[in-house]
């Protein structure tokens, strides 16, 4: 009889009927040599939630939680195993914005770069609207945005108030997420990217 495995984060049941990792001795020291993929983002994806710790690194999980039944790993990997899943993270909220619960009718595997391209780095971009800076010498403020194709940030204009240049960040980032949507074979995600950077009163429209 498999022995009861210990709540991972205190809530996750770790119900799985084979090791979720592959450990051996190496030079005298324990090493990882294999984890389960499967395990690893649903692990992963309960420590957004439940670590008090992580939550403190990045508060922007806190609030988060799972899904009752995404508590249980075999549940969770049935439902992974379906998916476009690999070399992408699994992400909660592209699908419906502001969602802090992951579960299956809203959560889908997206690339890295695509889920970089989406985050507002509120925490740190200061007091002006993102993609916004305020240039002493110009006495204007500066609109920006990095192209996630090039690599490069994109100088956007000189504008005389932060909302003209915020808006000029909008209508970029807009266009380049048109970009990745045409890349998309998830329908549903290609729709969110096409929506997610126009402004509120054209997406009550859709």
């Amino acid at each position: 009889m498999r022995k009861k495995s210990k709540p991972v984060y205190g809530l996750g049941v770790n119900d799985a009927d084979y090791p979720v990792a592959v450990n051996a001795v190496i030079g005298g020291k324990q090493k990882r040599l294999w984890t389960c993929p499967f395990y690893q983002s649903w692990k992963h994806m309960l420590e957004r939630c439940y670590s008090a710790k992580y939550q403190a690194k990045s508060p922007t999980y806190s609030g988060c939680s799972v899904s009752p039944e995404w508590l249980k790993f075999s549940v969770f990997r049935e439902w992974m195993a379906g998916q476009d899943w690999e070399e992408k993270e699994l992400d909660k909220d592209i699908l419906q914005p502001g969602n802090k619960v992951y579960g299956p009718e809203v959560c889908v595997f997206i690339p890295a770069a695509l889920n970089l391209f989406m985050t507002d780095s509120a925490a740190i971009r200061g007091e002006w609207p993102i993609g916004v800076c305020w240039d002493k010498g110009n006495g204007k403020f500066r609109a920006s945005c990095r192209n996630p194709f090039t690599g490069k940030h994109e100088h956007l204009g000189m504008f005389k108030n932060p909302n003209d240049a915020h808006e000029a960040w909008r209508k970029r980032k807009h266009e380049l997420a048109c970009i990745y949507a045409d890349q998309q074979k998830d329908p549903r995600i290609a729709k969110a990217l096409r929506e997610k950077y126009l402004p509120a009163f054209q997406r009550k429209l859709k």
